[in-house]
């Protein structure tokens, strides 16, 4: 049977700064931002499955996603924890606001391949991250594909 990609749309709010940068993104903003995940696998043709004919449920794509993007990042601020934004964040957290302290650069480029990361972890065994799409503004977005990562 011929591989299919399917694609669920996520979106959510992200408040981040970045440290250094020499416009005004270098100051606490935000985005809706809108996630595409697209996936990639062979539908189950086992008729006795309860998921026969599906690569893999929505229900299930989304129950990832959700869990290990959306649900962490929506109405949160993130900050690169190596900068002296933590001073900033601690402030905010102290004001019982949401913030992630993260490894990276919090920019559109580094917070997809954290996604990346985190959702070919939880995938079954039978399906592929194909590609990611993290679009930040209206015309401007990243892109993470798995062949070209290989």
């Amino acid at each position: 049977m011929s591989a299919i990609r399917i694609t669920k749309q996520f979106s959510f709010e992200t408040g981040h700064a970045l440290y250094g940068y020499d416009g005004k993104c270098k100051n606490v903003h935000g985005h809706s931002y809108k996630l595409s995940v697209t996936v990639i696998g062979k539908p189950i043709t086992d008729t006795s499955h309860v998921k026969h004919g599906m690569v893999i449920d929505f229900g299930d794509l989304k129950k990832i996603v959700k869990e290990e993007v959306v649900n962490v990042f929506d109405h949160a601020t993130v900050f690169n924890k190596n900068t002296p934004h933590v001073e900033l964040a601690k402030e905010l957290e102290d004001r019982g606001h949401n913030v992630l302290l993260v490894d990276y650069q919090p920019t559109s480029e580094m917070m997809i391949l954290d996604f990346a990361k985190k959702i070919k972890k939880r995938l079954p065994n039978f399906v592929k991250l194909h590609s990611l799409k993290l679009q930040e503004t209206e015309s401007s977005y990243a892109e993470w594909f798995h062949y070209d990562n290989i």
